[in-house]
């Protein structure tokens, strides 16, 4: 018998039960192929003989093909994943993961944008008033004012937006509720007026002037583009908008677990990478106010 059926339970508990996002299960999916690929197991009697060994062999063979750390640990991630799993169906009998220690992962600081290249009235001067124009604007409105992912602006419905908060269905089927300012609202009643003129019927707040789905290409083309206009940013994409939100919420006095339940992390510790940003600013302020942190 071929592990694939196996796979497959495997692909339906990650969307049924963990309630992993289609690109996560996308990306789990990919890392057991690799790794299976290396080991060369053709069936389920193949996975039952994996051995801490090969998957050290697997971590080298990784690294020695520059795959950073971080993308090893992930990649481990999903394996330990994997066979917690088969463990717990009785397909194998022990974890070959146990004995696994993944290489220490680089930290890496988010890329956000300043304050000034984000300023309301340069972004103004960049779009038309037409339908795509108004819509471009209002998606680097929402990822910037309310830090939400791609994914969740995406699937954001009608019914999601009032007049002064958003509701958001992030991972693992979270819900969440974002507060919005009277200008988004004002930007939001705009678009709206326009989806009304151009005939649009479709629950999902965001789409192309036919009404049709708006998807993640086209999304992160754009705001790559717009970005571009305004920064010289290697990086520019919703997520460097989504780390830009938490940055400048930080730098303006939000509190880590405010911020923590508005961009819908799981723990503290994934909001708090944050904080370096807040360091900074911090530390311009003192060298600005004490008498010795500056030269007389």
């Amino acid at each position: 018998m071929t592990p694939f059926f196996v796979l497959q339970q495997f692909e339906n508990y990650l969307t049924s039960e963990k309630r992993f996002s289609e690109h996560t299960v996308i990306s789990y999916k990919n890392d057991i192929k690799q790794f299976l690929e290396f080991s060369g197991i053709s069936n389920k009697e193949g996975l039952k003989e994996v051995s801490h060994q090969l998957i050290r062999g697997w971590i080298v063979n990784l690294i020695d093909n520059e795959i950073s750390n971080r993308s090893v640990n992930r990649k481990l991630s999903t394996l330990r994943t994997l066979y917690r799993w088969l463990q717990k169906q009785g397909v194998v009998d022990h974890n070959p993961l146990v004995k696994i220690k993944g290489p220490k992962s680089e930290k890496r600081l988010p890329t956000f944008m300043k304050e000034s290249e984000l300023d309301e009235n340069k972004l103004d001067q960049l779009f038309l008033d037409d339908f795509d124009g108004v819509r471009d604007q209002l998606m680097i409105e929402f990822f910037y004012q309310t830090g939400i992912r791609l994914s969740e602006l995406i699937a954001l419905k009608e019914n999601d937006v009032t007049h002064n908060t958003i509701k958001v269905l992030g991972k693992r089927n979270k819900e969440r509720i974002i507060p919005i300012t009277e200008d988004l609202n004002n930007k939001i009643k705009k678009f709206q007026r326009l989806k009304s003129a151009s005939n649009i019927n479709s629950e999902c707040f965001f789409t192309l002037i036919n009404g049709k789905n708006l998807y993640s290409k086209l999304v992160y083309r754009k705001i790559n583009y717009y970005l571009g206009l305004v920064s010289s940013m290697e990086k520019k994409s919703p997520h460097v908008l989504r780390h830009t939100f938490a940055t400048h919420m930080l730098n303006n006095g939000a509190g880590l677990e405010t911020l923590k339940d508005i961009l819908g992390h799981a723990n503290l510790s994934a909001t708090q990478v944050y904080t370096h940003s807040s360091f900074t600013q911090l530390n311009n302020i003192y060298s600005q106010a004490h008498p010795r942190g500056h030269k007389k």
